[in-house]
């Protein structure tokens, strides 16, 4: 893998910048859909990469359950399999460490789970974790890591952040020419998080990921956490905020000198019948447009807003047509498309301030997560 910054801001430490990969290159600042099981929901690869996606989220704890790392790899390896040409960054199962913690045990040797499809157990290693990437063959790898709820002891967060050091200097180097990125954690205490970046960076990864964010904390306390840790990450390293997708979260991020993002917001939210606007959320289902006509974002010239109305839409979901929520995440997509390519063009011109300016007055208050 190779980062390469083509342009900076110069009044912020956003950048602009290219990722090449065994399965092509995307640019940065770069959203990446979430398909947890090889599968953005109701969305093909050709509309993703319609709607600006050039890499796409895949969740490894869930695809080890099922169909099975060897399963994937026997079919030619996940972009074969979801037919997807891009590049893929496969997440940990780290995550499931924090939110399956009624069906998880975790130990300096790894994490052991009772699988939410049957009940047997699997247990992560470092080793096996990065071992089960290879075998679904994504383009960029996380290790096992440990986050840490919100609120927690920092006693609590020191542990955590020392065990995902811990599990990080076993984590086998891939040599493939596929990236194996650092993930730093410590919660929102910011001695802890400079503890993690020093430790991981001792060993120079391709690229780092800060982890362990919205887990409920004040968002305030993310913005203070990311721009603090990237600050202090090496500069010529892509940097990855996991979980965090709000516009305002990933702007604000963009602003600190983050590369990369992933959420379930757009997909999600679509699904339930919110669209992401320019001038703020809609929400489909409301009666006031059963007799509207205009599209969800006159705006937007997604597929969704060239050939639908809102009161078709309204229709679809109140009738429970899967076609209203499938086009209404597709348009969420284009918004998240759009939002990162005008980023890409502002950056260098040094107005990203104004596209933060712009979401900050429409975007809702949500908080993220895979």
């Amino acid at each position: 893998m190779r980062f390469t910054i083509l342009g900076r801001d110069p009044a912020s430490s956003a950048r602009v910048g290219r990722v090449e990969t065994p399965h092509g290159s995307f640019e940065t600042p770069a959203f990446m859909p979430v398909g947890t099981k090889a599968a953005v929901k109701a969305i093909s690869p050709s509309q993703l990469r319609d709607a600006g996606a050039q890499v796409v989220l895949c969740n490894t704890y869930h695809l080890a359950l099922r169909p099975g790392a060897e399963t994937v790899a026997k079919l030619g390896g996940l972009h074969r399999f979801m037919s997807w040409d891009g590049a893929i960054l496969t997440d940990s199962g780290g995550y499931q460490v924090f939110s399956l913690a009624h069906l998880r045990r975790v130990t300096d040797d790894g994490a052991e789970f009772r699988s939410h499809l049957d009940g047997s157990t699997v247990f992560l290693t470092p080793e096996r974790v990065v071992d089960i990437q290879t075998q679904l063959g994504s383009d960029i790898l996380m290790p096992l890591d440990e986050p840490s709820p919100w609120p927690c002891e920092k006693s609590d967060a020191d542990r955590a952040a020392a065990r995902t050091s811990a599990w990080w200097k076993r984590s086998p180097q891939p040599q493939d020419g596929r990236a194996l990125f650092g993930i730093v954690q410590g919660a929102t205490n910011l001695d802890l998080r400079k503890r993690c970046v020093e430790e991981i960076a001792a060993t120079s990864p391709p690229g780092f990921s800060i982890g362990g964010l919205s887990m409920g904390e004040p968002a305030q306390a993310l913005y203070e956490v990311v721009e603090y840790t990237s600050s202090i990450l090496p500069n010529d390293r892509p940097r990855y905020l996991m979980g965090a997708g709000t516009p305002t979260d990933i702007v604000r991020s963009v602003l600190a000198g983050v590369d990369m993002f992933d959420c379930i917001l757009p997909t999600r939210l679509g699904r339930n019948g919110w669209a992401f606007t320019g001038v703020g959320m809609l929400k489909v289902r409301n009666s006031r447009f059963s007799l509207d006509d205009s599209p969800l974002d006159p705006s937007c010239d997604c597929p969704c807003c060239r050939h639908f109305t809102r009161a078709y839409l309204r229709h679809c979901f109140n009738v429970e047509e899967i076609l209203g929520l499938a086009m209404v995440s597709l348009h969420n997509l284009h918004y998240y498309g759009g939002l990162m390519k005008r980023l890409r063009e502002a950056i260098p011109a040094g107005r990203a301030r104004e596209i933060l300016s712009e979401v900050e007055s429409t975007g809702p208050p949500l908080r993220g997560r895979r």
